[in-house]
């Protein structure tokens, strides 16, 4: 396909695709579908080999969340039955941080529900992190704790935190649909404000909520403006109790296809398969390491995943390896783990990645030549509703069970 070849071509240079190359992955047929993972994981491997990074999420407080965002578990109103407990401790969120290290997982991201932080509740945190790097030597970690104010970014840094995590979620057309209690454009301040406190940022999407292609499209190239460091795909888990419970709009299919897209547009970047994996790819998770470079170990916030060792199992299978604490995640080119070199990520170089450069095509569709236009999605068969693979978690933090790590 003419389209594949110009978007490899295009991954290996890191310059951006146009919007209708990008919508046009989505609109693929599944007999073409093999033919994008394969151009897909060229670019992967180009920028990160065979390596998988593993990251671990600790949940520090669950539940009891004043944000109304429909699309999560912990949220005002929800009826999911879900662990409800307060904060951690800093020694019981090490404990259960230690448990993904010993997993192989680089990276743990601290979580807690609500809509931001108050001074008092970074000064836990960051005992929390000072606890955690002084028992696993090597180990990076990343806070995700809703909205940030002035200074809190700097402190975080301060206190040893290495990345920080917001996701934009959806389009910024349609994300008054999914939350009202905050706006886009508070989640984009957020990012913008990690970043400059040199934290890696970290902001991806929520697929599955019933948007169209042309959202997806447009959050992810919002994401390359923004120039995260890692970009984690979320494919949405209808919980019953939120408003979402009856989404059930994925396949496998299209969530190889929404990675493929992520993976051309942010070529150079960590792509992370983060909650929803094992609801929605399935038995063809293998497939997406071929485009994404990163996965969460074991179990999710509220939720739980495959077995630890299965996820292990799964990466060595497909001839991929675990990316070890001595290894760099990112191309030496973004300058390290900030993104902070000479010819960092996006908008510094002849093909810049947020669209402000002399070869972007974002949003506007000028400048791509006459690539062939998108094709019209095919109608999809909505898929079965597999609640079954829903399982709420009862393991781990906030409770007296060993995690799965």
């Amino acid at each position: 396909m003419d389209l594949l070849n110009t978007l490899v071509d295009k991954g290996l240079r890191r310059e951006l695709p146009s919007r209708e190359e990008a919508l046009a992955v989505l609109a693929t047929s599944d007999d073409e579908l093999l033919d994008v993972v394969a151009a897909a994981g060229k670019v992967r491997r180009q920028w990160f080999g065979r390596r998988v990074k593993l990251n671990y999420l600790v949940n520090l407080k669950s539940g009891l969340c004043p944000e109304d965002c429909s699309y999560c578990s912990q949220r005002l109103g929800s009826k999911a039955e879900i662990l409800k407990y307060t904060w951690l401790k800093p020694d019981e969120a090490s404990k259960a941080a230690a448990a993904g290290v010993a997993g192989g997982a680089k990276r743990v991201c601290l979580v807690a529900s609500g809509r931001g932080p108050t001074d008092r509740d970074v000064d836990r945190v960051s005992e929390t992190i000072g606890a955690i790097k002084e028992q696993n030597e090597g180990v990076e970690v990343c806070a995700c704790l809703g909205l940030l104010s002035e200074g809190q970014a700097e402190r975080l840094r301060g206190a040893g935190a290495d990345a920080y995590n917001h996701n934009l979620n959806t389009s910024e057309g349609t994300y008054g649909d999914i939350t009202t209690t905050h706006t886009y454009a508070d989640r984009v301040d957020t990012v913008q404000k990690a970043h400059a406190a040199g934290l890696s940022a970290c902001s991806g999407l929520i697929a599955g909520m019933g948007e169209s292609d042309e959202d997806l499209v447009d959050v992810v190239y919002s994401l390359r403006e923004l120039d995260p460091d890692s970009v984690p795909v979320n494919f949405l888990i209808p919980f019953e109790g939120t408003p979402l419970a009856k989404e059930w709009n994925l396949t496998p299919q299209r969530c190889l296809r929404i990675l493929a897209m992520v993976r051309f547009v942010c070529p150079d970047v960590e792509v992370r398969i983060a909650g929803g994996r094992e609801v929605h790819l399935r038995s063809m998770q293998p497939l997406a390491l071929h485009l994404a470079n990163s996965i969460f170990l074991g179990d999710y916030l509220t939720s739980e995943g495959q077995a630890g060792k299965a996820d292990l199992d799964m990466i060595t299978d497909a001839g991929f390896e675990v990316e070890g604490t001595d290894q760099v995640t990112l191309p030496e080119h973004r300058g390290g783990p900030c993104g902070s070199g000479a010819e960092a990520g996006c908008g510094s170089g002849a093909h810049a990645a947020c669209g402000s450069g002399a070869a972007s095509a974002c949003g506007s569709g000028e400048g791509c030549g006459s690539h062939e236009e998108a094709a019209e999605s095919p109608v999809a068969e909505v898929p079965e509703a597999r609640t079954d693979l829903v399982a709420v978690r009862r393991r781990g933090a906030g409770t007296d069970l060993a995690p799965n790590a």
